[in-house]
């Protein structure tokens, strides 16, 4: 009987299926095609109404010149991080602004399903090929590429107000730490004619620096982590006080003492480009603002040695005519002045309009670092509060710096040696550069013990040169004293020679 009753139901499935074939060839070969198609559109429409699901489709070309879309860039990238887990058919394609080699995504036509505040929702990775043959020059002519994102109806306020906006905010999130970094720097004024399009060029940004390897002291360290943290979360906060979303930071201290780690760590730590402007290759303030005009939002803008990069005066040569006529004439100052005018007519008052004017609002979420040798030759206008929000000093190297260079360089984090190093750096000025460089191992048979010594050794020698420095500066200071007192003390006995004589 169960051989009957199943070969019964094979029985109406073939003629179910004849039946079906039949009448779509009846269909084919007498019903036109336009009212097929207006017949597939209301049996679409049917099929939507009774449906209790909602379709979005996000295109990866979008816009009158078909440009990719950033929506479905982020998507792509916020499913890359579940689809690897979840999807069971992949693609791998090349990570082009990425470390790794190569990135896991869903594959054409594949679906995965996510939970979202309780709400079950599914993603489809779809793509359309078109029959037309004809030649574009637009990369979505040959396939066209979308993914469609399906949820029940009544969730439908739920997931148009915060999952989509969730999934955005994430995307771009991932998009942001897993792109390669990039360190800008500005070309000479000379080359910007011609059909150079770009007053950038720039090589990949890949400095090891981590504000974990950073040798300074962790409050000093944290204070600054805590400040790049609230900076990058304040977009709504500068908004509300009217403030251009950026910030400025003064490095300080004696060369050596780790300004440009700094920097790194902080890109790496903000996953911000770096753009090294290079001042004395700005012909005039309009290039500078031109410059600044065209680097991106998330970027750290760098002006290293800003204390003799420029003669930063604010001054202004003007020339009378019959002066620059009989110049003209002359080949010696004709060449004298043509070389002045291929110098940097960068002033004072054109950083700062760039910097803290309103050109300092064409691009949000910037920071913009300045480094010095010497604080007190810098202008009181260029470091005051609004332009550099922050000083931080850089100085000599202290214990807590000294740990962790020490586990850096040797990956010890304690030692008998160790209390020996302490005392000394707190009687001896040496910059963490020269504390790596004397730390670390030159040949296979340096061991944690013989670079600690040599270490030590060196203390001792700098030590005692600071010493002897110091008391030759004392040994100075008392001759000088003894020469003012003895010029002093003659002038007194010839005053009163000369009172006493115009008495008589």
């Amino acid at each position: 009987r169960l051989l009957e009753n199943m070969g019964s139901e094979w029985s109406i499935l073939g003629t179910f299926t004849a039946t079906i074939m039949i009448a779509y060839t009846v269909i084919d070969k007498f019903v036109p095609t336009h009212i097929r198609s207006y017949a597939l559109i209301y049996v679409h429409k049917l099929i939507g109404f009774l449906s209790p699901y909602i379709h979005i489709t996000f295109p990866e070309f979008s816009g009158e010149r078909l440009q990719r879309s950033e929506l479905f860039t982020a998507i792509q990238t916020y499913l890359i991080q579940n689809s690897s887990q979840r999807a069971r058919k992949l693609k791998a394609e090349p990570a082009n602004d990425s470390h790794n080699k190569f990135l896991l995504s869903m594959d054409d036509n594949e679906e995965i399903t996510e939970t979202f505040q309780g709400v079950k929702v599914w993603w489809v990775s779809n793509k359309t090929m078109n029959k037309s043959q004809s030649i574009s020059f637009y990369p979505s002519s040959d396939e066209k590429r979308f993914y469609t994102l399906t949820f029940h109806k009544r969730h439908r306020d739920l997931i148009a107000s915060s999952y989509i906006t969730h999934v955005l905010e994430q995307g771009k999130s991932l998009k942001l730490k897993n792109r390669q970094l990039k360190l800008y720097t500005n070309s000479c004024h000379t080359s910007w004619g011609g059909y150079r399009k770009s007053k950038w060029s720039h090589v990949v940004f890949e400095h090891p620096a981590r504000f974990e390897t950073l040798a300074m002291d962790r409050k000093a360290k944290e204070e600054i982590i805590d400040d790049l943290d609230t900076f990058q979360n304040g977009k709504e906060y500068y908004k509300k006080i009217g403030k251009a979303w950026k910030r400025g930071y003064l490095l300080y201290g004696p060369p050596g003492t780790g300004k440009s780690t700094m920097i790194a760590a902080m890109a790496n730590f903000m996953y911000y480009d770096v753009y090294d402007l290079e001042l004395t290759a700005v012909k005039d303030n309009t290039q500078l603002r031109t410059l600044l005009i065209e680097t991106t939002s998330k970027s750290i803008i760098v002006i290293e040695d800003i204390d003799c990069s420029l003669d930063l005066t604010g001054k202004r040569v003007v020339k009378k005519g019959k002066e620059k006529s009989e110049d003209a004439k002359d080949p010696v100052k004709k060449t004298e002045q043509e070389e002045n005018n291929n110098e940097s007519k960068v002033t004072l008052s054109g950083l700062l309009n760039c910097i803290d004017g309103i050109w300092s609002g064409c691009a949000g979420e910037r920071i913009i670092v300045f480094t010095t040798n010497y604080l007190d030759k810098l202008d009181p206008a260029l470091i005051r509060s609004g332009r550099m929000d922050k000083k931080i000093e850089l100085s000599y190297c202290c214990y807590e710096a000294f740990k962790v260079l020490a586990k850096n360089y040797l990956d010890v984090d304690h030692h008998d040696l160790f209390h020996d190093v302490e005392g000394l750096l707190e009687k001896t000025n040496m910059t963490p550069a020269d504390v790596a460089e004397n730390m670390m191992p030159k040949s296979k048979g340096d061991n944690v013990e013989t670079c600690l010594k040599k270490l030590i050794e060196s203390l001792e020698k700098a030590k005692k040169k600071q010493e002897e420095e110091a008391r030759k500066k004392e040994e100075e200071e008392k001759e000088q004293l003894a020469m003012e007192e003895a010029k002093e003390s003659d002038e007194k006995a010839g005053k009163e020679v000369k009172e006493n004589g115009f008495v008589h």
